[in-house]
């Protein structure tokens, strides 16, 4: 009932989200909107975009305030971070979810998991994390004592955060800041609303002011000023692969001009697979399709994208997801009986709906469950299964980012072969699962595919991380690997 009574307050009203720098709320008249995927028509509010101007006082506020609150002890700056889990657990969740789910397009189950619970968790595990590396101290010998000093970077982080965990958007500018860090913090532009809360949120659990600065704007706008700035410290991004090599490119080019030399932290994109093996159970192999390619439409930098299934499999595979995916049911979030939204938006409804066309117009590829989409009133794309009989066709090696599973049905005795082919033919290395009751043949896949996942996953689904407990990250064109909750 909270819940939904959360729903029908937000939906009914509009929000003017300023920008927040120094601990004071700037707007500047310059605004973006926040709509409703499901429902694009209805606008939520309105977000101010800041400029080169906002941009540089934001940074200036956050190394303004680093003196300060590198000075605090780490058990002052730690307790912040833990009301804030608190005031999240009780009085926002419902709010916060709500918000998820009306702005982010998230499932009610979708939205519990991420903008409640993964957030809540990366706050207080960080937390005890924090804990473990301050103890963290070198070996004394008679007569002299070493210690470590664990102190911030020097200057400010620029936090750069994702439309489609609010999870993420919260950890990346809060990480940092629980070690002494001041942040520089831009929000993906589609995914304003919760952001906004959670900075809300901060600043109730008592946040001093400069320490996170609130700054959502064009990619150029806030990203440019940052990364040209002298003071710049570090990056924590998640995003895109092109976005974060073009940063790593352009702090390259400035190398000489910063005071020192920047810590970059990212992950970016992904192709995520699921491989089978001749012995692997089909119902969990067709649950684990289902869910790890559709849930929150595919738009999961874990999201299965592509699978290898063999052909005794095949059968009964394609039988269960036609039978799986017939009952799924695409709507809005507000009706809780569905597991599937809308996408985003627009710009990501175009590119997702372009590999669709790509597989009904050219060989190699047959869409074979799903397919249709409409965007009169909200971004739907029909979950969709493409049979592919080329192992490199387009959509079984590119990132969509959508609803979309390619699928390669490969000879059972090309095993071995068919591992090769699955890391070789991605640049990615994110997120991907094997599926065997066979003991030498998961040992063989390990092995052979040990450099083509980050996350690796035995009989289950290759999305779902829990913090703590499944450190998240990936390597080659998916980052370096650094691991979010670790």
């Amino acid at each position: 009932m909270a819940l939904k009574a959360a729903l029908e307050e937000i939906s009914s009203r509009q929000v003017e989200i300023p920008l927040v720098i120094g601990g004071r709320e700037i707007r500047t008249g310059n605004l973006g909107k926040v709509v409703m995927p499901h429902q694009h028509q209805h606008v939520l509010g309105g977000y101010h975009k800041a400029g080169p101007e906002e941009v540089q006082r934001a940074i200036d506020a956050a190394v303004a305030a680093q003196a300060d609150w590198e000075k605090f002890r780490w058990e002052e700056r730690a307790a912040i971070f833990l009301k804030a889990a608190d005031l999240l657990a009780l009085k926002y969740r419902s709010k916060m979810n709500a918000c998820a789910m009306l702005n982010g397009g998230k499932t009610a189950f979708q939205a519990e998991i991420d903008a409640a619970c993964e957030l809540i968790d990366f706050l207080r595990f960080n937390v005890h994390y924090a804990q473990e590396i301050y103890q963290k101290q070198p070996e004394s010998s008679p007569g002299v004592w070493n210690y470590v000093q664990h102190r911030p970077l020097e200057g400010f982080v620029f936090a750069v955060t994702p439309f489609n965990f609010t999870a993420i958007a919260g950890n990346l500018p809060t990480a940092p800041a629980i070690m002494g860090n001041t942040v520089v913090w831009k929000p993906a532009s589609s995914l304003v609303y919760t952001p906004w809360l959670f900075m809300q949120i901060l600043e109730e659990a008592g946040l001093p002011p400069g320490v996170i600065n609130f700054v959502p704007g064009s990619g150029p706008d806030v990203g440019d000023t940052c990364l040209a700035d002298p003071n710049l410290a570090g990056v924590h991004f998640t995003g895109s692969t092109r976005v974060f090599q073009q940063m790593w490119k352009t702090i390259g080019g400035n190398i000489d001009r910063y005071k020192a030399y920047p810590r970059i932290v990212g992950e970016t994109g992904g192709k995520d697979f699921v491989f089978a093996h001749s012995s692997a159970d089909a119902d969990a192999l067709v649950t684990a399709l289902v869910r790890g390619a559709f849930e929150y439409q595919g738009q999961k930098c874990s999201a299965a994208s592509r699978a290898y299934i063999p052909a005794s499999l095949w059968p009964a595979v394609q039988s269960g997801l036609k039978t799986e995916m017939g009952s799924i049911c695409m709507g809005p979030p507000t009706d809780f009986r569905n597991f599937v939204g809308a996408v985003i938006d627009q710009s990501a409804f175009d590119s997702i709906t372009a590999y669709i066309d790509f597989a009904n117009e050219n060989e190699g590829g047959e869409v074979i469950i799903g397919g249709g989409y409409d965007d009169s009133e909200g971004y739907f794309i029909e979950p969709t299964v493409i049979r592919v009989s080329d192992p490199h066709f387009k959509t079984m090696v590119e990132e969509i980012f959508g609803p979309v599973l390619s699928i390669f049905v490969y000879d059972d005795e090309q095993f071995e072969e068919t591992l090769s082919l699955c890391d070789s033919s991605s640049m990615y290395a994110l997120t991907g699962a094997v599926f065997s009751q066979d003991r030498r043949a998961t040992s063989a896949a390990l092995a052979r595919l040990e450099h083509s996942a980050g996350n690796f996953y035995i009989n289950d689904k290759p999305t779902g991380a829990v913090v703590g407990q499944q450190p998240f990250g990936g390597g080659r064109a998916s980052g370096p690997n650094d691991k979010a909750g670790s």
